[in-house]
């Protein structure tokens, strides 16, 4: 268990209770239903409900990632051009970029050769060309210091443990063997390497080369979502569902001594200005409210706030 932060705790909110909304429900109903609720990784939820009802044949399965790569590269952009360098003191970008060819936004955001560096060396010196998304990446790892807002030692995600919140769920668990990925968690898994396994996302996206949606079982599957991989576990007597489990990036990234707990307690005392933006790494889906130990709460300011149009919470 880890101890509670130098003067910042997380305080979250109830959960929303979603099995209850659907056991007693037709299928039908629920793979309408969670898309619905959970609109930001609609398109996330649709593959993972129809995957687990079986109903994601070979021809259905290309569509369904490019649904997913098109909802990761809407928020990854958020992230990069918009909150990100508001955040930083940094002027924002415009979001029309999403209306362009991938090509050009991959140049747009990686320079002129359109994909990451894979080797440190390459990547150190992207960090500082001043091209693309790179003055975002430079400006995270100049906010904190060295061992601040790392968080270590938990397993990180895979088709293996996807029903085990106790892991680090995120994108930079799906890229984590990349060279430059290895050498930076080297240092610590810090913002820098959670913010940069995101931008390896967006390439990811720009290609739709996601990993594949994992169905291990009846009933079961696992899906790449914008924040980690969710996992969703359906069971059903003629038409009806009998149980519902689901288990989300959010779920870990909030599990008690998770991530969340892990970077807050790694912030050194008077780090109050940067808590907001870690938690803008983290980015969990929920509403989560930093406070002091005393209770005062820490503001959180929405630098999104009128970037896009508002929609639900979702928690992938």
């Amino acid at each position: 268990m880890v101890a509670p932060p130098s003067g910042l705790r997380l305080r979250r909110a109830p959960t929303l209770p979603v099995a209850r909304l659907v056991i007693g429900k037709r299928v039908e109903e629920v793979e309408a239903l969670l898309p619905r609720i959970f609109s930001l990784c609609r398109n996330a939820q649709t593959a993972a409900v129809q995957g687990a009802l079986g109903r994601l044949d070979a021809t259905r399965v290309p569509p369904a990632l490019r649904g997913i790569a098109e909802d990761m590269l809407r928020d990854n952009l958020l992230k990069f051009l918009q909150s990100w360098p508001r955040l930083l003191g940094l002027t924002p970008r415009d979001l029309d970029i999403l209306h362009a060819p991938p090509d050009w936004i991959a140049l747009s955001l990686f320079g002129s050769a359109g994909r990451l560096p894979t080797r440190p060396a390459d990547m150190t010196a992207f960090l500082g060309s001043g091209r693309g998304i790179a003055p975002v990446l430079a400006g995270i790892d100049a906010a904190f210091g060295p061992g601040h807002g790392v968080a270590d030692s938990l397993p990180l995600a895979s088709t293996a443990n996807a029903w085990d919140r106790g892991v680090d769920n995120g994108p930079a668990a799906r890229h984590a063997t990349r060279p430059a990925m290895a050498a930076l968690e080297v240092l610590g898994r810090g913002p820098l390497w959670r913010a940069l396994g995101r931008a390896y996302d967006t390439e990811s996206a720009l290609r739709c080369a996601l990993p594949a949606i994992h169905c291990p079982a009846p009933g079961t599957a696992i899906v790449p979502a914008t924040r980690g991989a969710y996992a969703i576990r359906i069971a059903q007597k003629e038409g009806i569902v009998t149980e519902f489990e689901r288990i989300t990036p959010t779920c870990s990234l909030l599990a008690p001594g998770g991530v969340a707990d892990r970077a807050l307690a790694s912030l050194p005392g008077g780090a109050e200005d940067r808590a907001p933006l870690l938690l803008d790494i983290l980015d969990p889906c929920t509403p989560v409210q930093l406070e002091a130990t005393d209770g005062s709460p820490i503001p959180h300011p929405d630098p999104v706030r009128d970037a896009a149009p508002a929609e639900e919470a979702s928690d992938a």
